[in-house]
């Protein structure tokens, strides 16, 4: 590692000549984050859901844009030897807004997480994003202020987000509060119930839906007509009958946050920590699970790329 005055920094953002062609085109183009590959999955497992990933925005007629941080330049649209590298170093970065000038200054590899990727994207002309689950408001914020820089992020970035809610391991009323107090609108896909992430119902109730791709975009060019800068959020649920036992996933969850507390794990480590007890104590249902959300995400969003481009 160098340090910010040793060296110039490389350049902050390099986009590549596929995305940059498609984008200059007219023709659809998917935002797709890392952190899901660079901290969420070990390798090579990563890799083949990356490079599958991307092999699904093209069959549904979009061009993929895999966005990280390699050597310090954000990369919006990884080559498949730059996912690799994310993939498998050993001292990548989890890169969030605030991180991306120390990552550019101090030349570090970094998988983007959904607000880091969200900005990119958006910097670079892209419309449209899909990712697992969302970030939000941890439970126990109300003493802790600890909540995802997702949601102010995406308060300030007009991206159409496919997304299967928020973690369920997260504090969902208290997300969906802040959402709207950010004037976020958050719909639901073919459902007005707000699903959980691991289960396709959080039992949260959602105002609106939308059902096709062609809903979502003509929502989305609804909000660039009213001068508004907010993402809107597309809230897609696993198919039940691929969902976590829901009576699995409460004992799951009370046992995840009771190990929580009693480790005395706290801020941006809990996250990690409840997901991979999640993990254990299913015996590897929940990323089964995990995945089944992502794949369903990509295809969606690849659907309402198209749907945003066609409208022009």
């Amino acid at each position: 590692m160098t340090d910010a005055t040793s060296a110039p920094p490389p350049s902050a953002v390099r986009v590549s000549d596929e995305v940059t062609a498609a984008l200059a085109e007219g023709r659809p183009v998917l935002a797709l984050e890392s952190t899901i590959l660079s901290h969420g999955l070990p390798a090579p497992r990563s890799i083949e859901v990356g490079l599958a990933a991307e092999e699904t925005v093209r069959a549904a007629g979009a061009v993929p844009a895999t966005i990280g941080v390699v050597g310090g330049t954000a990369v919006v649209g990884l080559s498949p030897g730059e996912i690799e590298h994310l993939c498998t170093a050993g001292d990548v970065v989890k890169v969030s807004v605030r991180d991306l000038p120390v990552a550019t200054a101090l030349g570090l590899d970094g998988g983007t997480t959904v607000a880091a990727t969200a900005w990119l994207a958006h910097r670079a002309g892209i419309r449209v994003m899909s990712t697992g689950g969302l970030g939000g408001v941890h439970r126990g914020a109300g003493e802790t202020f600890d909540e995802s820089a997702d949601l102010p992020t995406l308060a300030r970035t007009p991206i159409t987000l496919v997304s299967a809610g928020v973690k369920s391991i997260l504090d969902i009323r208290a997300t969906l509060e802040r959402l709207e107090t950010l004037n976020v609108p958050v719909v639901g896909y073919g459902t007005t119930r707000y699903p959980g992430f691991y289960v396709a119902d959080s039992g949260f109730r959602l105002d609106y839906r939308v059902d096709s791709p062609e809903q979502a975009a003509a929502l989305a060019a609804a909000r660039d007509a009213h001068g508004l800068e907010a993402a809107v959020l597309v809230a897609n649920p696993v198919a039940t009958h691929r969902q976590l036992d829901p009576a699995l996933h409460e004992r799951t969850l009370a046992d995840a946050l009771a190990a929580a507390d009693a480790a005395g794990v706290t801020g941006h480590d809990i996250t990690p920590f409840l997901l991979d007890f999640f993990q254990r104590a299913t015996g590897g249902a929940s990323l089964e699970v995990n995945l089944e959300v992502y794949r369903g995400n990509v295809e969606l969003g690849a659907r309402i790329a198209v749907a945003v481009a066609a409208r022009g």
